[in-house]
C-alpha cells in the first residue's frame, strides 16, 4: 500500500452533477499539484513541467466513461491510461466505456502524446484519480449506511458492508458521493492487488478500427466542406517567384487558387513550429480528385531561396537557428561529414586523460559508422480540417501535441485561445511526425483566406517529399586495449545534419576510466524532427555494433563483455550524470541471454547477434537470430527483453515491442531518403523501400522483467537496438561487418 497526499483543492478538483441526478463528474487538473519525480525526457526537449489531467464520470446505471487526456496514434494509450484510473477506483472493466478528450489545456494540461511520457507521466496523477474518486463513494455508503468507512470495501464497481450485508453499486452512490469533501490524503492499492492492471485488455476502440469506423482525421467530414492541396518548391532550397493559375481554374471543381506565407518574417518561432517552405501555394476545390488533378495545371517558376537565420523559442530557451542557402545533395552531405569528423568538436563528457590513454595504447580499434535520412511514412497521410472565422477557429484531425498546435494558432490567427477548438481524432501513425503542427496552420491560413470549412489533404509524395525528416548522421568510435587487452579508454565523436546523435552520459560512459564524447553538426535547409527515438535510433546502432566488434577483439563473448562493463559501473562508476542504472541494464541483458537459449546447444543453425541499449527512462535487448534464405539474410526469430516498470497491458506491450522489431529490422536493411539538388529522390513506396510481409521474423519472443518500480517508456525504447542486433548478425552470416546504414544496397554489392 502507498499512501499519497493528494494536495489539491476544491478548485483544481471540479466536481458536478449530472443534469440527470445520481451521477458523479470527477474531473481532475494537475497543472501544478504533481511534479515529476526526475528529468522528463520528450523528443529531447529541455526540461519542462508535465501537464497531468484525470476524468471520470459514473452514471446512475453504473457505467463508468473514462476521458483518455492523451492523443492515440496506435500505442493503445486509449486502453493503458484509463486502466490506471479503473484500477484505483476499482471499476468494472466491463463496465467501462473510454473516449478520446477533447482539447483543453485547462483542465487536462498539454496532453502531449511522444517521448514515450505518456504512461510514466500519467501514472501518479491517474491513480490518485481513481482512489480519490474510490475514496469519496466509500465515504458516500458510510454515511448513507451509519457505519464507519474502514468497514467498507470495493469490488468490481460495488461498495459492500460485509457485517450488515448491505451492498450497493457505483452509480447509487455517486450523486451523494460529489457532495463530499475531497479526501487530503488517498492510499493507492499494492501492486500485488493489481486485477486490471497488468492483465491485459483488448484495445477499446479494436473493433471500430478493424470495422472501418471513422476515427481518423480522414474520416471528418462537415457540412460545406473545401478540399486544399499546397504545390510546394521541386526542391529544399527553393521559394516560389511567380505563377499562372489559369488553366487550372478552369478545371472542374475548383474554388480558388492562393498563397499562404506560415511564419511571418521577423516573428520568433516556438518548439515544434517548423516549416519546410514558409510560403506555399494552395488550390481549393470541391474533392480530393478534382484539386489533385487541377494542381497539376499549375504553371510556376521557383527561385532560389537565400539564407535564414531566425530565432527559436524553445521553451524559454532562445537560440539562432540557421537555414543555409543552395541546393543539397547527399552525396556532397557524405563528403562534408568526412570533413567536419576531422575538425575540432563540442566536448560533451570527458573522464579521466583519453589522450594519453590512447597514446599508450598497445592496440586501437577505430570504426565509423553513417545512417541517413528516414521518411515518417505514417499509413494516415498529413491532414487537417479547419473553419476559421473572424471570431472563431473549430480544428480537427491527427496530432501528437495539441498544447502545443495551440498556441501557435494564437499567434499566427490572432485568436484568444478560448476562441480556439482543437477536436483530436485517432492518428493512422505518428511517430514524432504529427508532433510538428506546420501542416494545422496551413489548414488554418487556408480556411482564413478561402473563408470557408476545408479539409487540408497531403498526398503520401507529398509528405514524402516535404519533410520532416529523420537526421542524417555519422559517428566514429574508438577504443584503446592495452597489451592484455584490456580495455582502457573509449572515445565517440559524432555528427549530423543538422544535428549531433551523441547522449554523452549514457554506458558505457560510467564503466571506462578514460572516457570522452564529442559532438557537432551541419546546418541545412532539409528539414528534421523526432523519429520514434530520436538519436538514440542511430546511437544505439552504432555502439552496440562497435561493443560487439570490441568484445570480438578482446575475445570476449559480447553478452559477457556488456555485462562485465555494468558490473565496473555499478561497483565502482566513473564520473557523475550517468543516466542509466546498471543493474536493470544487466537484468535485460541476463533475461534475453536466458530465454534465448545463449551459447546453448541446438541454436547452431543460426546466427546470432545482440544488443542492448537504454532510452527514455528504459531498457530493451534483442538476440536476432538469421539465416539465408535462397542466397538472402532473413531474420526468422527474435527474442526481445525490456524492463520498462510495471506492465499496464501486457498483451498490447508485447504488440508495440513486436511492432518496433519489425520496424527497426525494415529500416536497418532498407530505409533511406536521399537528395539530388535539394530534392527528394524518393516520393513513394515505389523507390522507398519498406519491410514486406513475407520478410519480418517468423517468431519474435517478447519477456518482460518482473518489478514494481513506476511505469517507464515503452514506444520507443525497443526500437533503437533492433539496428545493432541485426548488423551484429548479419556480420555472422555474411562474415563482414557493415558500418553504413542501410545495409541492404552493401548487400547486394557483395553477393
Amino acid at each position: 500500500m502507498e499512501n499519497t497526499k493528494t494536495t489539491y483543492n476544491r478548485r483544481s478538483f471540479l466536481k458536478a452533477s449530472l443534469l440527470s441526478g445520481g451521477g458523479m463528474m470527477l474531473s481532475i487538473s494537475w497543472l501544478s499539484s504533481f511534479k515529476p519525480a526526475d528529468k522528463v525526457q520528450a523528443l529531447n526537449l529541455p526540461d519542462q513541467g508535465v501537464l497531468l489531467t484525470g476524468y471520470i464520470k459514473i452514471t446512475p446505471d453504473n457505467v463508468v466513461k473514462l476521458m483518455c487526456p492523451n492523443p492515440e496514434f496506435g500505442q493503445n494509450v486509449m486502453t493503458s491510461l484509463p486502466m490506471i484510473i479503473a484500477e484505483e477506483l476499482d471499476a468494472d472493466w466491463q463496465q467501462v466505456v473510454v473516449e478520446i478528450a477533447p482539447h483543453d489545456n485547462v483542465k487536462f494540461g498539454s496532453q502531449f502524446t511522444g517521448g514515450s511520457q505518456s504512461v510514466r507521466s500519467y501514472w501518479k496523477p491517474l491513480r490518485t484519480a481513481g482512489a480519490s474518486a474510490r475514496q469519496m463513494l466509500r465515504e458516500a455508503a458510510a454515511q448513507s449506511w451509519q457505519v464507519p468507512v474502514e468497514e467498507i470495501t470495493t469490488k468490481a464497481g460495488k461498495l459492500y458492508h460485509e457485517k450488515s450485508g448491505k451492498s450497493a453499486t457505483y452509480g447509487e452512490l455517486a450523486s451523494k458521493a460529489a457532495d463530499l469533501p475531497i479526501p487530503k490524503a488517498v492510499t493507492f492499492k499494492s501492486p500485488k492487488a493489481f486485477s486490471i492492471v497488468r492483465n491485459s485488455k483488448k484495445n477499446v476502440e479494436g473493433l471500430k478500427v478493424v470495422t472501418g469506423k471513422p476515427l481518423f482525421g480522414l474520416d471528418y467530414r462537415q457540412e460545406g466542406m473545401l478540399i486544399a492541396m499546397i504545390q510546394h518548391p521541386p526542391a529544399f532550397g527553393m521559394k516560389l517567384k511567380s505563377f499562372d493559375a489559369s488553366q487550372t481554374l478552369k478545371m472542374p471543381g475548383i474554388k480558388d487558387v492562393f498563397t499562404i506565407t506560415l511564419f511571418e518574417e521577423g516573428s520568433e518561432r516556438g518548439a515544434f513550429e517548423t516549416r519546410s517552405f514558409n510560403e506555399a501555394l494552395v488550390v481549393v476545390g470541391k474533392t480530393t480528385w478534382e484539386v489533385m488533378n487541377a494542381r497539376k495545371k499549375l504553371k510556376v517558376q521557383w527561385e532560389p531561396a537565400p539564407e535564414l537565420r531566425e530565432t527559436m523559442n524553445a521553451f524559454g530557451r532562445k537560440v539562432e537557428e540557421i537555414t543555409p542557402a543552395g541546393l543539397e545533395s547527399s552525396t556532397s552531405h557524405l563528403q562534408k561529414m568526412k570533413e567536419w569528423a576531422q575538425k575540432p568538436a563540442t566536448q560533451l563528457r570527458k573522464d579521466g586523460d583519453p589522450d594519453t590513454a590512447f597514446k599508450n595504447a598497445a592496440q586501437i580499434i577505430e570504426r565509423t559508422y553513417t545512417a541517413p535520412f528516414l521518411a515518417h511514412n505514417t499509413m494516415e497521410p498529413m491532414n487537417f480540417f479547419a473553419h476559421v472565422t473572424d471570431e472563431k477557429a473549430l480544428l480537427a484531425g491527427p496530432l501528437q501535441a495539441p498544447g502545443v498546435a495551440e498556441q501557435t494558432l494564437v499567434k499566427r490567427l490572432g485568436l484568444p485561445a478560448d476562441k480556439i477548438e482543437i477536436q483530436m481524432t485517432r492518428m493512422g501513425g505518428g511517430f514524432g511526425r504529427r508532433a510538428y503542427s506546420h501542416y494545422l496552420v496551413e489548414a488554418a491560413l487556408i480556411s482564413r483566406k478561402a473563408k470557408a470549412p476545408i479539409k487540408l489533404m497531403y498526398t503520401r509524395e507529398d509528405d514524402m517529399t516535404y519533410g520532416i525528416y529523420r537526421p542524417m548522421y555519422t559517428a566514429t568510435y574508438r577504443a584503446a586495449l592495452d597489451a592484455n587487452k584490456n580495455l582502457i579508454a573509449f572515445h565517440v565523436k559524432g555528427g549530423g545534419i543538422p544535428e549531433h546523435p551523441i547522449h554523452a552520459n549514457r554506458f558505457p560512459a560510467g564503466a571506462v576510466d578514460n572516457y570522452l564524447a564529442e559532438g557537432w553538426q551541419i546546418p541545412s535547409n532539409i528539414t528534421i524532427g523526432a523519429f520514434r527515438a530520436p538519436r538514440s535510433n542511430f546511437n544505439a546502432a552504432a555502439e552496440q555494433s562497435f561493443l560487439d566488434e570490441l568484445a570480438e577483439a578482446m575475445g570476449k563473448d559480447p553478452i559477457e563483455f556488456r555485462l562485465e562493463l555494468l558490473k565496473r559501473a555499478k561497483e565502482a562508476p566513473v564520473g557523475k550524470n550517468n543516466e542509466y542504472d546498471p543493474d536493470r541494464y544487466a537484468g535485460v541483458l541476463n533475461l534475453v541471454r536466458d530465454k534465448s537459449g545463449w551459447n546453448k546447444p541446438g541454436n547452431e543453425t543460426y546466427n546470432r547477434g545482440v544488443a542492448a541499449y537504454f532510452c527514455h527512462n528504459s531498457y530493451a535487448a534483442h538476440v536476432v537470430d538469421m539465416i539465408t534464405r535462397n542466397g538472402v539474410p532473413y531474420v526468422e526469430r527474435v527474442f526481445s527483453a525490456m524492463d520498462c516498470g510495471i506492465v499496464i497491458n501486457p498483451e498490447s506491450a508485447k504488440n508495440m515491442v513486436q511492432g518496433a522489431v519489425v520496424d527497426g529490422i525494415g529500416n536497418a536493411f532498407y530505409g533511406a531518403l536521399t537528395h539530388k539538388a535539394g530534392a527528394a529522390e524518393q516520393s513513394n513506396f515505389h523507390n522507398y523501400r519498406i519491410i514486406r510481409h513475407n520478410e519480418a521474423p517468423k517468431q519474435i519472443e517478447v519477456h518482460f522483467v518482473e518489478n514494481d518500480i513506476d511505469p517507464t517508456g515503452l514506444g520507443e525504447p525497443p526500437f533503437p537496438p533492433v539496428f545493432g542486433a541485426v548488423a551484429n548478425a548479419l556480420y555472422k552470416t555474411t562474415g563482414k561487418r557493415h558500418y553504413n546504414q542501410p545495409f541492404k544496397p552493401d548487400l547486394e554489392k557483395r553477393i
